[in-house]
């Protein structure tokens, strides 16, 4: 099963919790959204996720949600999430955002501050900021404590799947490959 599991108690607390010694409301509060929502924007796509790996009070609940920033030409590249749905809501600016069925059909849309969009779960999707002048940011909530992310371009081309195989998946040559790996590798 690859959703969370269900579980038999109102909240789960790790054995190793090491808050203060007893649980209570700070146990249910995850102050890391406070750097990013009335931040300036970053240069680049920042995705800042409050999930069972940042926040154990998700343990259990099956939500977790990720506020992401948009500057002016940014792309959350192709992804999927295994575990759950996505429902975004944009918050500010407008956005372009699509998904790909399995039967190959493209449901995309543009939207404006105050929409909604659902990608179902499992589906490939993206949302490109192709405003020329104006940031965008969108909270996006999972019906998951680890909505699992699993990005196309990272997973194909730093996987160390062999050069020839992905070539001919994708009907090119070896150096468009080479050329696509290295643009995905970091700098050091």
């Amino acid at each position: 099963m690859a959703g969370d599991q269900d579980i038999t108690t109102d909240i789960v607390v790790p054995t190793n919790y090491s808050g203060n010694s007893v649980v209570d409301g700070n146990f249910f509060t995850f102050t890391d959204m406070h750097s990013v929502v009335n931040s300036d924007y970053t240069q680049a796509f920042t995705a800042t996720k409050a999930s069972l790996t940042n926040f154990l009070a998700l343990d259990g609940q099956s939500v977790s949600c990720t506020f992401l920033q948009f500057p002016v030409g940014a792309i959350n590249p192709l992804h999927t999430h295994s575990r759950s749905a996505e429902l975004l809501l944009l918050l500010r600016g407008w956005l372009n955002v699509g998904f790909i069925d399995t039967n190959n059909k493209l449901y995309k849309q543009t939207l404006r501050a105050g929409d909604i969009f659902v990608f179902p779960k499992g589906l490939v999707h993206h949302q490109p900021n192709d405003d020329p002048k104006h940031p965008c940011a969108t909270l996006s909530a999972f019906g998951s404590a680890n909505a699992a992310t699993v990005s196309v371009p990272l997973n194909v081309f730093t996987s160390g799947i062999d050069d020839n195989i992905i070539a001919r998946a994708f009907i090119t040559d070896v150096a468009t490959v080479q050329k696509l790996r290295a643009s995905r590798t970091p700098k050091s």
